[in-house]
């Protein structure tokens, strides 16, 4: 679920051996009702280069979906389906991972801005006894801290990937295995694991990636309004913006509604078709699902002012340095950085098996998604995927 993850284990290690490489013929693609395509069928070239460069790094398929004041442009190019061949279907829905947790940041957000949450008050106040145990102790970690991943936490996830659910001290689940493809989580039981591990470090002291802070704030959301969590996502933010490709899986829901791509994870150096699994294990830090379009709405609104007031959208854009992508800096579930190009840049990105997604929204409301249909094994192949999204925002 972390965006723009640092490969690492034996997945990263590995290549994927595909039987052909599938030259990109990137087109453009249908568009969403009430949008209008006023853009060329053919990706620019810088574009279209770097889509056939991910497809020749052993990616199944890669689409892009730009919108702003150029109008609405799709482009795709390998597969969607390795069995029949067929391309991405346009705007199909994909497990979106990490991009879940501006979700949750914005909704938490709208608490502060309301009176109900108090930014830099321990969490402990909201939630007593939760983040507790083995030198935990959430009278010492802020609500701030755990939206910016600086509250020193354990990682209920190896690594701060899906590497692996901590079940103690050293036993770990590995979503790899069927066994937890399809086994049903709650959120404080996860919470309650990462809690069998001491801090990684004293809160405040740095920021490092950790997943159990967005399932603990998901938690907050429901203390504090008394409702779900996927309620608050649902009628704060899906319901205002028109999001209606946009949803929290239910329990226990394995399936991606509508139209999609299949989604590839590599499992004992094979590509599987991972597209089914319980994203109960992500919860409030990665389960969402969406389509490109809509995370360009949600993120275009979002940094437009139209979900929160100044204030707390400042607050949001108050950053530290990122510690899984140099040179980017994090906020409260908001990632910043400079393109190639000298742009500067804001959104998120998520990972989950079976999808990646990256996205950013330049000053002039021009944003863009790049969704990949399995997850990056190489260093180069990471490169290649964020050099699509580079591609795109410099060429818009």
């Amino acid at each position: 679920m972390n965006p723009f993850r640092r490969n690492s284990g034996k997945a990263a290690l590995a290549a994927v051996a595909v039987g052909a490489v599938l030259a990109a013929s990137a087109c453009g693609g249908a568009t969403s009702e009430g949008t209008s395509d006023t853009s060329a069928k053919t990706a620019p070239p810088a574009v279209a280069t770097a889509m056939d460069s991910v497809v020749r790094n052993g990616f199944p398929g890669v689409q892009v979906v730009i919108d702003g004041p150029g109008g609405h442009r799709t482009f795709t190019a390998g597969v969607g389906d390795r069995d029949t061949g067929a391309p991405f279907p346009d705007d199909g829905r994909v497990r979106i991972g990490s991009n879940t947790k501006t979700f949750v940041s914005t909704v938490i957000m709208q608490l502060v801005a309301e009176g109900k949450v108090e930014l830099d008050a321990p969490i402990e106040r909201y939630l007593p006894g939760v983040v507790q145990g083995n030198g935990n102790d959430g009278n010492r970690i802020s609500v701030r801290q755990l939206l910016q991943h600086t509250s020193g936490i354990p990682d209920y996830l190896g690594h701060g990937s899906a590497d692996g659910v901590q079940r103690d001290h050293s036993e770990q689940l590995n979503p790899d295995d069927e066994a937890l493809r399809w086994q049903h989580f709650e959120m404080a039981d996860l919470v309650r694991r990462a809690m069998t591990a001491p801090p990684n470090f004293e809160p405040g002291a740095k920021a490092v990636y950790t997943n159990t802070n967005y399932l603990v704030a998901g938690l907050l959301i429901e203390r504090v309004t008394g409702n779900p969590a996927a309620a608050e996502i649902g009628r704060r933010i899906i319901e205002p913006l028109g999001l209606r490709d946009t949803y929290v899986p239910a329990a226990r829901e394995t399936s991606i509604r509508g139209s999609h791509p299949k989604g590839y994870h590599e499992v004992g150096g094979k590509s599987v078709d991972f597209t089914d699994l319980d994203p109960s294990w992500g919860g409030t830090a990665g389960d969402m699902v969406a389509t490109p379009t809509d995370l360009n709405r949600f993120f275009t609104a979002l940094l437009a002012g139209k979900l929160l007031a100044p204030a707390q959208l400042a607050e949001m854009q108050r950053t530290v340095p990122f510690d899984r992508m140099p040179g980017a800096d994090y906020g409260l579930a908001l990632i910043h950085r400079t393109t190639p190009c000298g742009k500067e840049v804001w959104g998120h990105g998520g990972s989950i098996p079976g999808f990646e997604t990256r996205n950013g929204v330049t000053a002039d409301g021009t944003a863009v998604t790049v969704t990949v249909n399995q997850l990056p094994t190489s260093e180069a192949g990471a490169e290649a995927v964020n050099s699509v999204l580079d591609a795109a925002l410099c060429a818009s």
